[in-house]
């Protein structure tokens, strides 16, 4: 039996549905099992990684865990990763980030410092850990999704922005993999989509997938920083959010080939992206 956690996001639903696929046992942990859409046969059960003491029945004779983690701190993942050894966990893969930090005497902040954290308490486990540190995630531009539904201009900073972004479904892959072969434990893999675009191009290249000419305007830093914060975000996330922006201007997101290494498929391409989520933007 392998659980997901954050199932029915993008990277999660995907990890069930891919696991589902390939004939495993699985069991999609969510919050509210009335919302949840699987295909039959997945099990859902109730619980919070907020809350470590409703997990005893999601880790109930469970060896595998895909592990997204949706809160904004670590401050409860001992107690989650206590009660995934209890109910049998033996394997996780992680959905990380790239820039987690490798040295010890690092304390990164915002997103980075919640990832390192739960990186260095699997890597100090008894488990089989494969960290999955994913770069961009091509999802991320969905925050776009009502400007390209109302017209056909994107406001935000950093036109120049590059980043290589990944399909979900290629996270995913990566992480069902490591769950459900030999010879992942105790890696870490970089993944990222396979080129590197601009913010601009990016829109653009969504554009394309709806058959519209829709365009990026440059807007100040500012002002992104408070749509973040309006929109739930943590204020150390959006500045964190910001400044990765503005050096990625000067130094593009790399590309790597570590989807294909490990599944054998090349990576999605960002325009298979925005055309498999065409309808998010009004498509």
């Amino acid at each position: 039996m392998i659980l997901v956690t954050g199932a029915t996001g993008k990277v999660g639903g995907q990890a069930v549905a891919q696991l589902h696929w390939a004939g495993a046992d699985v069991r999609a942990l969510v919050r509210d099992p009335a919302r949840a859409d699987f295909p039959e046969g997945v099990e859902v059960v109730r619980g919070d990684l907020a809350d470590p003491a409703s997990l005893g029945p999601a880790f109930a004779g469970v060896s595998g865990l895909f592990l997204v983690w949706p809160l904004p701190t670590a401050d409860t993942a001992p107690a989650v990763l206590d009660a995934a050894l209890a109910g049998g966990v033996r394997r996780v893969a992680y959905v990380s980030a790239w820039g987690a930090a490798d040295d010890p005497d690092e304390e990164p902040d915002g997103i980075l410092g919640f990832h390192t954290a739960i990186e260095r308490l699997l890597r100090a486990s008894p488990v089989e850990w494969t960290l999955l540190r994913a770069g961009g995630f091509a999802a991320n531009t969905l925050h776009w999704a009502d400007e390209i539904r109302a017209g056909d201009v994107v406001h935000a900073p950093y036109a120049d922005a590059g980043r290589s972004l990944i399909h979900e479904a290629d996270v995913a892959a990566v992480g069902v993999r490591a769950l459900t072969h030999e010879g992942h434990a105790s890696e870490t893999y970089h993944l990222t989509g396979p080129e590197t675009l601009t913010q601009a191009e990016q829109v653009r290249t969504i554009g394309e997938a709806l058959g519209r000419d829709v365009r990026f305007e440059e807007s100040p830093p500012e002002v992104a920083r408070r749509a973040y914060v309006a929109a739930g975000l943590p204020p150390s996330f959006a500045d964190g959010i910001l400044e990765a922006h503005a050096e990625l201007v000067a130094n593009p997101e790399p590309v790597t080939d570590t989807v294909a290494e490990v599944t054998g498929r090349k990576a999605r391409t960002f325009a298979e992206w925005a055309r498999d989520h065409a309808a998010d933007f009004g498509g």
